[in-house]
């Protein structure tokens, strides 16, 4: 199971993925806004998106789990 994690601190602008979605490597997961601009954060390998573990709104961390892909 491949995590996607984020790469720096910011606000969870857009969800592009849901359970069951299955997406390649390079396919975007969420967009997160931070210091005034989006940045696509997209899966690192092609599975099933198991599971989406932000929502919109969310502020999260750098290291923080954003989803895990199958």
């Amino acid at each position: 199971m491949a995590e996607v994690l984020s790469p720096l601190p910011g606000l969870v602008a857009t969800i592009h993925v849901k359970s069951g979605d299955i997406v390649s490597s390079g396919d975007p997961v969420v967009t997160l806004q931070s210091m005034k601009m989006e940045i696509p954060i997209t899966a690192e390998s092609d599975g099933t998106i198991a599971e989406v573990l932000v929502s919109e709104g969310d502020e999260i961390d750098t290291g923080a789990l954003i989803a895990r892909i199958s």
